[in-house]
């Protein structure tokens, strides 16, 4: 094998800013889908890859594996235009991405993943998924109220790791119309990257 591979599940946003990195970055790779909903990531050949059952996972030709889909971005991006060559600009661009595993993702992404996978109700669903969500989404358009991206008014890594699961925030029940900033930056993001326009009115 002389190439990586990409495990991963396409309805997942951990998983696509993976793939959308590794196409913008034009690295030979290949996508072995993954059904996180059909118990694959419980079976004994993913677990010999990542023993936390979890995808993202990035497999080198040297047969070494890398999980958390934050820490795989940066491994791929290494030497990048994605990485701001700026000592500080780097490191706000990692606050960024502290911030989307910490702040953001565990509620837009769960609220998402309980309205349209679990086929959850709003009133089965716990209210604090969708204040913290509103949360997150408020401080993402204070930052880009006055500025293109996130990090150097230029696409990085934080663009994309924090779009990945924005951009479906209305499968959870979260009207991107009352962020316009965060909206227009959608839709940069999304040209950017090449990828089809997210509808973002809730659902």
């Amino acid at each position: 094998m002389d190439r990586f591979r990409i495990y991963g599940d396409t309805r997942s946003g951990n998983c696509l800013k993976v793939k959308w990195t590794a196409e913008r970055l034009g690295l030979a790779h290949d996508w072995i889908d993954i059904d996180v909903t059909s118990g694959e990531t419980r079976r004994e050949n993913f677990l010999a890859l990542n023993p936390a059952g979890q995808v993202p996972v990035l497999e080198r030709p040297d047969g070494r594996t890398l999980a958390q889909s934050n820490a795989i971005l940066l491994y791929l991006a290494e030497g990048s235009d994605l990485v701001p060559a700026d000592p500080f600009d780097r490191a706000k661009m990692m606050e960024w991405l502290f911030w989307e595993q910490y702040s953001h993702e565990p509620y837009i992404a769960v609220r998402r993943y309980q309205k349209r996978f679990l086929n959850k109700a709003d009133s089965e669903i716990d209210p604090d998924l969708m204040a913290r969500g509103r949360r997150a989404l408020g401080v993402m358009e204070l930052r880009l109220i006055a500025r293109d991206y996130f990090v150097d008014e230029a696409l990085s890594l934080a663009d994309i790791a924090l779009v990945a699961y924005t951009r479906l925030a209305h499968e959870g029940g979260f009207d991107l119309s009352e962020f316009p900033a965060v909206g227009g930056w959608v839709r940069r993001v999304e040209s950017d990257l090449g990828i089809a326009h997210a509808q973002m009115e809730p659902s």
